[in-house]
């Protein structure tokens, strides 16, 4: 579970709540032809700038804005050195006993047990990384499209209230109504796009980022595991993958480590 974006969603709902509370009845601030022209009119035009499998895929990505869990990179650097170690004195097929959590890594090291070459590795896991980076981009996309399409469905729904007041002011009775689809059509685009669509482009726009690194470190490693690397070439070469204050930490914990053996 992502803490960040949960208490932070939750955290700023609540904060309008409160505001709108305090101030009187919430009820007030319920309308549903505005909630009509904000939610359906904005998944309607989102739905014509995609296909409908990018459309109705990105709710399912948006699950990985709040239930996420990345390996950390200097544990998997670890692994993938053991691993590397394990084969360089007893073979690949000794690599089939061991215990791999990264199920992309498990898919790397199982096609070296079973011989693949070079070439045939790193083509299968470097699309299976488009695959990934491509699935992520593409529901950023749809809600970042949101978060530009809410506030205008808010502008077009306050005209839409402006035209209904100017057009009966000699009913006062329909100038509230009117007036309250004006303004709150505002306030639901307004909502929509800076509290659940913008932050949820960012948040998987950082994902991307995430596992696209995180799967690069397992397809340099499988590479340089079925190449006969030293170990310790490995291990430097994924630490560029680290932020340089992890990677200074990760020296000086590995310095430590051998000079207690």
């Amino acid at each position: 579970m992502d803490l960040a974006t949960l208490v932070g969603m939750l955290g700023a709902i609540g904060i309008v709540l409160a505001a709108m509370l305090t101030g009187g009845s919430a009820l007030v601030f319920v309308n549903i032809p505005s909630l009509l022209i904000v939610l359906g009119g904005t998944f309607m035009v989102v739905m014509i700038k995609f296909s409908l499998g990018q459309f109705f895929g990105a709710f399912k990505v948006a699950a990985r804005a709040f239930v996420f869990k990345v390996d950390s990179p200097e544990a998997l650097i670890e692994k993938i050195v053991s691993l590397s170690n394990i084969a360089r004195k007893e073979g690949m097929l000794a690599l089939e006993n061991e215990e791999i959590e990264n199920e992309f890594l498990n898919q790397g090291i199982q096609m070296l047990i079973d011989g693949n070459n070079q070439e045939v590795i790193q083509a299968v896991m470097s699309k299976d990384l488009q695959q990934t980076i491509d699935r992520h981009k593409w529901g950023a996309k749809v809600y970042s499209a949101m978060g530009d399409v809410a506030p205008a469905m808010g502008m077009i729904g306050t005209l839409i209230g402006l035209v209904q007041m100017l057009s009966s002011m000699d009913d006062p009775k329909s100038i509230g109504p009117a007036m309250a689809v004006a303004l709150l059509t505002t306030l639901y685009g307004a909502m929509l796009a800076n509290m659940v669509a913008m932050p949820i482009a960012d948040k998987l726009t950082l994902r991307k980022a995430d596992e696209g690194r995180i799967k690069a470190m397992c397809i340099d490693g499988v590479l340089a595991i079925q190449a006969g690397q030293n170990p310790r070439i490995i291990e430097s070469m994924l630490k560029t993958y680290l932020d340089p204050k992890k990677r200074a930490e990760s020296s000086d914990s590995g310095e430590a480590m051998e000079d207690a053996a």
